[in-house]
């Protein structure tokens, strides 16, 4: 994966050259630092102005001072002086008109009172978690422009309109491997604050990479709403999850056995384990762990049961009858893994890759007490999840091998096209 720096470095590649000559029509002698911010406001100034000419020649079908064809019957008629707001503040730019008034600029649309870069730099702000009013104090502090929380707040529900559409987007037809967890978040609803859960579920592709499949937030969970999820997923074109791992999400079993019969459902036995651990004081943790190695390392379901009979009449299951009853009561749900050889376990025995994603996603929460409504917890999380998931262009570790024993294992399921 390449680092930031290096993306950092091809992106400075891609800049426009200045010719020399350019710069030296701004260039009077030494500079100060507000001297050379003023020159780059009235170069991108002078630069808007041209392009917004460009694009009513375009229109117009003829530039300045050329001839006009005698089929067209508009040109132009004079500027327009308006004031936008910008990522370097305030510009006062003259945006041209023609005589019909049919002309309708892309880089800066009539009525627009904010420059498009303007607007993403808000967005970016709000997406590394910044409340309206820490934005609102940033401009002001950055760039000496002072918005209303509520023209930040419109900027960034234009993003609503994209998660809709993600949210929607078509999915491949078959996941070899889903992921499904929740983060917990504080939401207004009917005049009081609520603790909802917001459920994420993680698909690796066949070819390995990873893509976060939907979010859906929920004050409850249970077999109706995780059939809402399953048909949201099969409306959306995915026909077959060769297997879903969880960590004991309530109703998913009754509703993946209607949606998805076929799909092997598998109990995250990393998080078995923490949970076991909980149990026990620190001093007893790390000889706990050690006592319930053979249970999930062993070769098959049999010999599972078998080291987990032993560890209930053993020194540490006496001690702990809760961690015996813990993984008898997921047994259903562990014994799929002891099924599948060692290149597949290595992928489904832990759901921690869905759970760094939340573990960053609380970290640009954390500091908000509540959220307003469903929409701006969805579009927040929408924005950071966009962040995270930026470098996510190559397979998992040892993907080849896992693939290469799904297709056998699966063969024309691990295939199938929609």
């Amino acid at each position: 994966m390449p680092s930031k720096a290096k993306k950092v470095d091809r992106d400075v590649a891609k800049l426009p050259s200045i010719p020399k000559e350019l710069v030296d029509l701004f260039l009077t002698g030494p500079m100060t630092g507000e001297a050379i911010n003023a020159a780059g406001i009235a170069f991108k100034t002078a630069l808007i102005e041209a392009s917004l000419n460009a694009e009513l020649s375009h229109h117009l079908g003829y530039g300045p001072g050329s001839d006009k064809p005698d089929q067209v019957t508009n040109h132009r008629n004079g500027s327009t002086s308006k004031t936008v707001l910008t990522g370097d503040g305030k510009m006062r730019i003259e945006t041209p008109r023609d005589r019909e008034g049919s002309f309708e600029p892309l880089l800066l649309p009539k009525h627009a009172r904010r420059f498009t870069a303007f607007d993403d730099s808000i967005v970016a702000l709000y997406a590394r978690g910044l409340t309206v009013r820490e934005i609102q104090g940033y401009l002001i502090e950055t760039y000496g422009t002072e918005v209303s929380p509520q023209l930040i707040s419109t900027v960034t529900d234009g993003v609503l309109a994209e998660v809709t559409a993600w949210q929607s987007r078509p999915l491949e037809a078959v996941y070899p491997v889903v992921f499904f967890d929740a983060l917990r978040v504080k939401i207004r609803e009917d005049n009081v604050v609520r603790n909802k859960a917001v459920y994420l579920a993680l698909g690796v592709r066949r070819d390995g990479t990873r893509e976060i499949l939907g979010l859906w937030i929920e004050t409850t969970e249970g077999a109706k709403f995780w059939m809402k999820v399953f048909n949201d997923l099969r409306t959306r074109g995915v026909l077959d999850i060769l297997i879903a791992v969880t960590d004991g999400l309530k109703g998913m079993p009754a509703a993946l056995e209607v949606v998805y019969p076929q799909t092997t459902l598998q109990t995250c036995i990393v998080h078995l384990i923490r949970n076991s651990l909980d149990y026990a004081s620190w001093k007893d943790r790390k000889p706990l762990a050690a006592a319930l190695r053979p249970i999930y390392a062993a070769a098959s379901a049999a010999a599972a049961e078998a080291a987990l009979d032993a560890f209930e009449t053993g020194e540490w299951g006496r001690k702990f009858p809760t961690v015996v009853a813990a993984w008898r009561r997921a047994w259903a749900q562990v014994i799929p893994f002891f099924t599948f050889p060692p290149e597949i376990r290595r992928v489904i025995y832990t759901t921690n890759a869905i759970e760094s994603v939340n573990a960053r996603l609380r970290k640009i929460i954390k500091t908000r007490g509540h959220f307003p409504t469903d929409d701006a917890a969805s579009k927040l999380i929408w924005l950071a999840l966009r962040n995270i998931t930026v470098d996510w262009g190559k397979a998992a570790h040892h993907w080849k091998e896992a693939m290469n024993q799904f297709a056998i294992l699966y063969e024309e399921r691990f295939t199938r096209e929609a």
